[in-house]
């Protein structure tokens, strides 16, 4: 029987046991329950028709660990994780191999040589999304690994390695998984794995501590956080920050170097959740919507050029047909008019997650009408025209009325609508206005569906806003409370105000034909708001939930922490936010002023790298 203490917890892996299947009394079902440890199993049977499968001989290799704290069909879907994947496959010397969350009975072992977890000296892990921090705590456990850094052994080796974390999830805010990771990547895997890998091959020639500080003193992008040590006030805002002088008093991010090639699927698989080839027209957002991290923490927006997304294309095996394109909403229309004609020519049809309202091309809707693409969805995210221009997203009623006339006249037959609420300032008459609008759309196409003889279906998905670090909305309060309101240290105000309005909605619009309503849980967008604004305290929290020993309520509890001090206590302009140990390159200051724009209810241009200097990502004028 193997025994890992952590932190006077004695954690027993041949029985570890994840139980998600139950409701508690915090959230609806969240995960299957799986066992783990069945070690004696072949090699899945997914990847029998997965393409882009590496396999490797370990003589004489450096053996890595990838992890991804998602079941498999959805871990094949993320173009990230298959990024690092490849990338750490071509480096030479090294074999990597993948580890996903398994289902229920499904053995907890390495996809391509059903390894176990121990057999290897360093674990990566790719980390995109909040609710899979618990995921990702368990499964260093479950892989009989000391999931605390601080847990594990001076001399590094396999069951003793080295944990390096990354992902959108990380840099965007390291702390929560802090306790877990030995090191951790702050930017873009192409710019810093192969003199990370360069230095971790030292691992059997130097102590831990040594080889975690050369890695922090030396490469660019990568945070240690075990040197790193805070204090906090009694509301939980962060106190102080100390560290080894030799190590930056922030990390600053990486970023990838200009692609001749724009970012493509290098694996494919049937059992994969998206079923398409993937491309990516490039990374961030110039449009600055005031609520969304990704176009904070990729400045400045960086847009590939057609010609290296063309290369992309060119890259899918014969039997894919169905293309889909990553960030097309912030594709120029030139660009997109080169991709739609290049798939056009290439008999292949489109897909994509959503569209911006204000730019459909002629060309875009002719590509939708002959890929025969049956469901579309546009994010509106605001309730209300006031709140479109509150989070800046400049979006009219007419533009959302014309952009669902177009695309139903194109063939559409399932619309799909994103907003969200619990946005600051909201009220009941932003919802009613909302209302409003679904009626106007509903009376907008249905001529046309009457006309053709099948009426197109509207599905509203209805989401709980959650504040997200490195946003203007970073300040804010969980629920849409005032800063009043959520000076009460409780979470029932907030969960009250949502479910209130939920409840409300769905009154509303209940009775309506042809629409599908779909609404996340308060209850579970806490959670996530929780997460998104943690510090490292929440670790022992997350391992407890993941081994399912605890609910998310009993796990804060028995660690003292109050959920309201994360995600529904209002920030101050002057407050030091615990992800400000790494460097995003945007002032504090800035993004304080594009709150109070918010409040003001003024809109922001759009970025533009060669003549702002704003925000403070592109420095000082030349």
């Amino acid at each position: 029987m193997d025994v890992i203490a952590n932190g006077g917890v004695s954690w027993d892996t041949t029985s570890f046991l994840f139980d998600f299947s139950v409701e508690n009394d915090d959230c609806n079902a969240i995960f299957d329950k799986t066992v783990l440890f069945l070690m004696m199993r072949t090699m899945p049977s997914v990847l029998i028709n997965e393409i882009g499968t590496v396999r490797k001989k370990w003589t004489d290799r450096l053996p890595v660990a990838l992890l991804y704290p998602n079941i498999y069909s959805v871990a094949v879907s993320n173009l990230g994780f298959q990024l690092v994947y490849s990338l750490l496959n071509r480096i030479d010397g090294v074999v990597c191999e993948r580890f996903v969350y398994p289902r229920a009975g499904e053995p907890f072992r390495s996809l391509e040589s059903s390894r176990p977890l121990r057999d290897f000296p360093l674990v990566f892990g790719s980390v995109s999304f909040e609710h899979d921090y618990p995921r990702l705590a368990a499964m260093l456990a479950a892989g009989a690994i000391a999931p605390f850094a601080e847990d594990r052994a001076s001399v590094i080796s396999p069951g003793e390695p080295v944990v390096v974390l990354g992902g959108v999830g990380v840099f965007m805010n390291p702390e929560p998984l802090a306790l877990f990771a030995d090191v951790m990547v702050i930017g873009e895997a192409e710019a810093v794995l192969e003199p990370l890998i360069g230095l971790l091959r030292h691992f059997t020639t130097s102590s831990r501590a040594d080889l975690t500080m050369t890695i922090g003193t030396s490469v660019p992008g990568c945070y240690i956080p075990g040197a790193y040590h805070f204090s906090w006030k009694e509301n939980g805002a962060v106190a102080a920050v100390t560290r080894p002088l030799a190590l930056p008093a922030r990390v600053t991010k990486v970023v990838a170097p200009v692609m001749d090639t724009a970012a493509h699927s290098t694996l494919l698989s049937p059992d994969a959740e998206l079923g398409m080839y993937m491309v990516e027209l490039g990374r961030g957002c110039s449009r600055g919507c005031r609520f969304c991290a990704a176009g904070f923490i990729y400045r400045p927006p960086r847009l590939w050029s057609a010609e290296a997304i063309v290369q992309g294309l060119k890259e899918r095996p014969d039997q894919m047909d169905r293309v889909g394109l990553l960030g097309m909403e912030m594709a120029s229309e030139a660009t997109t008019d080169v991709i739609a004609a290049y798939l056009h020519g290439d008999g292949c049809s489109l897909s994509f997650s959503s569209l911006r309202a204000d730019r459909i091309s002629e060309q875009t809707m002719q590509l939708l009408a002959d890929s025969q693409l049956k469901s579309v969805a546009i994010a509106a995210d605001g309730c209300s025209e006031r709140l479109r221009t509150l989070i800046n997203k400049g979006l009219s009623r007419a533009d959302l009325l014309s952009a669902a006339v177009r695309l139903v006249t194109a063939g559409i037959f399932q619309l799909k609508l994103y907003v969200m609420i619990g946005l600051p300032t909201e009220t009941y008459d932003d919802l009613d206005e909302f209302v409003a609008l679904v009626d106007q759309l509903q009376a907008s196409i249905l001529p046309i569906g009457r006309e053709r003889g099948r009426v197109t279906e509207l599905t509203l998905s209805i989401n709980c806003f959650v504040p997200k670090p490195w946003t203007p909305f970073q300040y804010c309060a969980f629920g849409g409370l005032t800063a009043a309101e959520a000076a009460v240290t409780s979470t029932g105000p907030a969960l009250t105000a949502l479910k209130g309005k939920v409840k409300y909605l769905r009154r509303k619009l209940a009775a309506k034909a042809n629409l599908q309503l779909k609404f996340d849980h308060p209850e579970q967008a806490l959670q996530q708001a929780v997460y998104a604004r943690a510090d490292r305290r929440i670790g022992p929290v997350l391992l407890d939930i993941g081994s399912g020993r605890y609910t998310f309520k009993q796990a804060l509890q028995r660690h003292g922490l109050n959920p309201w001090q994360y995600a529904v206590r209002a920030r101050n302009y002057d407050e030091m936010m615990c992800w400000e140990v790494i460097d995003h390159g945007i002032h504090a200051q800035y993004l304080w002023e594009e709150y109070e724009r918010a409040l003001q209810g003024r809109l922001t241009a759009a970025c533009q790298p060669d003549i702002c200097r704003r925000c403070g990502v592109c420095h000082a004028a030349p």
